[in-house]
């Protein structure tokens, strides 16, 4: 079998966690990354690594001449243009297979179309990355309950939550550049395994219709005087003018169309969980059944005291967003497996080699972005958006959160 040649578009936090991820599936080589920064880090860890002997690019044209496909992993801000060079270099001759896109796959819903008409225009075979319907534990739980949601029926009621103390890098905490607060960035984590758990086995992942969203967002943590200027001085992202979103939650309502049942997705995110680390939580409700998954429920745990705390140099060997280098602590052996990285990338690469779309598409991402999009609409309104309203979905093909146009103080603060 040949090796699958992978490039890379960016080299920050989450490229480097693909990069990690991809020590664990065979046939693919990292075999280039274009970046402003971190490129050459990026480029020494897969060579050490052994998952090819990548190279650092100037440009994302000369990269799409040397792989098979490209990951991008980006700034959300930089994602129209860097997808419309891949797509320029696909129709000048560059011989791609496909291209994988990092959640979310827009900012907007008008942004998320474009990206998805960029790679139609080029014929380029799509991946949306959204990991958390990759996870092991969920693929086994739906498994495992197959018998009895043939009998019984399917899941009724998802809940889903993923919460940290908040991104790594300024840009995240910018939301006229990331698109908003935490509700874009992990809103479309739990949305989406919402959806995807409530859908019954065997049917298409957008089978299920969304019929409604109701949300609320909040700034609980991050725009008190104290936490607002550690954020300042460390960002230079100021919460007192332009602030996000640090906390949502919602419910999402879907609708079986052969049945028409209608079932509820439940989502709640933060960047203020000051426990642990990141904390992804799902359980599903079926007639008669259920499952739960915490990921913070580790099979290690360590203890470190205060005169041994100074020896730890990265928290987040333990676990990704870990606060505390002391204490009880719970350690994740394998996050890249246990988070969906490695299923992501293995679906990917084995669908472009076989010259179709990945079990996620663009597409996919689309309808997420606009699940994403109604329920920041709904907080704003302070009222249920009914997606089945032709008013509405006009509405939202063009809508822009207050947040993300840097006025949340008007969402946030009344």
């Amino acid at each position: 079998m040949q090796t699958f040649r992978l490039g890379f578009v960016g080299a920050g936090f989450i490229g480097k966690f693909h990069a990690k991820a991809l020590t664990q599936v065979r046939g693919v080589d990292v075999v280039g990354v274009h970046a402003l920064k971190g490129a050459e880090e990026l480029a020494q860890y897969a060579k050490s690594h052994n998952i090819g002997d990548c190279k650092v690019y100037p440009s994302v044209a000369e990269l799409c001449k040397n792989c098979d496909a490209v990951a991008v992993f980006a700034p959300n801000f930089a994602r129209t243009d860097i997808v419309g060079q891949i797509c320029d270099a696909a129709k000048a001759g560059a011989a791609l297979k496909g291209v994988i896109c990092e959640k979310p796959l827009g900012r907007t819903l008008a942004e998320a179309r474009t990206l998805v008409e960029l790679t139609k225009s080029a014929k380029l075979h799509t991946a949306y990355f959204e990991n958390q319907i990759h996870m092991k534990p969920i693929k086994a739980a739906l498994a495992q309950l197959n018998p009895q949601q043939k009998t019984m029926g399917p899941l009724s009621l998802a809940r889903s939550a993923e919460e940290h103390a908040g991104p790594h890098e300024g840009w995240f905490w910018d939301p006229t550049r990331q698109g908003g607060g935490v509700l874009s960035d992990m809103g479309c984590h739990s949305i989406a395994v919402c959806w995807y758990v409530l859908t019954p086995i065997g049917k298409p992942i957008t089978f299920l219709e969304p019929v409604s969203v109701n949300a609320e967002t909040a700034l609980l943590k991050w725009g008190q005087p104290k936490w607002r200027k550690q954020l300042l001085d460390k960002t230079g992202v100021d919460y007192s003018k332009t602030p996000a979103d640090d906390f949502a939650t919602g419910i999402v309502t879907f609708r079986n169309p052969e049945t028409k049942q209608l079932v509820k997705g439940q989502f709640t995110n933060s960047w203020m969980y000051d426990k642990q680390g990141l904390r992804l939580f799902m359980d599903g409700l079926g007639p008669g059944y259920a499952f739960e998954v915490n990921s913070l429920q580790t099979p290690l745990n360590v203890f470190i005291g205060d005169e041994a705390a100074e020896a730890a140099a990265d928290a987040e060997t333990a676990l990704e967003k870990s606060t505390s280098s002391r204490g009880l602590l719970a350690v994740e052996p394998n996050e890249a497996d246990l988070y969906g990285y490695v299923d992501e990338n293995e679906d990917a690469i084995k669908s472009f080699a076989a010259g179709k779309d990945a079990f996620l598409p663009w597409s996919y991402g689309l309808e997420i972005t606009k699940l994403c999009m109604a329920a920041y609409m709904s907080a704003e309104r302070r009222q249920t958006i009914d997606l089945t309203d032709p008013k509405i979905q006009k509405e939202l093909e063009t809508y822009v959160p207050l947040i993300a146009q840097g006025r949340g103080a008007e969402v946030l603060f009344r």
